[in-house]
């Protein structure tokens, strides 16, 4: 398998959502393929794909696990680990983030101060999710508290 394309695959595959989080929120494109979670949950069988084929067949760390930090190291010391790890992180950010957009259209939260929040969480996952945390409670549409409203 060809991991460098793969991990191109997978960069590109997220571009779509974000690109609809941030710039189409209302559109119903937009919710029914990423704020109803179908976005991040088609990728998440990607990733437990790409998951199976390393722990069971063959292609993953001999030693990898998560354990112990040698055993996730040598997770992350093949290719097929590095890919799988992405994914997830890639998975995560886009779950989060399709969150902060459900929950900032239910509360009434300006979609403008949501903009910044939605690229943090891209790049730097729980980084947006503090920042929207903190501008939902600064500007009173919603406390500390992640509880659903």
């Amino acid at each position: 398998m060809n991991y460098e394309l793969g991990f191109s695959l997978v960069n590109a595959s997220v571009m779509p959502a974000w690109f609809l989080l941030i710039v189409l929120p209302n559109w119903s494109i937009t919710k029914t393929l990423v704020q109803s979670m179908l976005y991040p949950l088609i990728l998440g069988l990607a990733y437990v794909i790409g998951l199976g084929f390393a722990v069971f067949g063959g292609i993953g760390a001999e030693d990898g696990g998560f354990t112990t930090i040698a055993a996730v190291r040598a997770l992350f010391s093949t290719d097929i680990g590095i890919l799988i790890g992405w994914t997830h992180y890639l998975v995560f950010d886009l779950f989060v983030g399709a969150w902060e957009a459900r929950d900032a259209q239910r509360r009434g939260f300006s979609h403008w101060l949501l903009i910044p929040c939605l690229v943090l969480t891209f790049v730097a996952g729980p980084f947006g999710l503090l920042l929207y945390v903190i501008l939902r409670a600064a500007t009173k549409k919603g406390g500390w508290s992640l509880a659903e409203a």
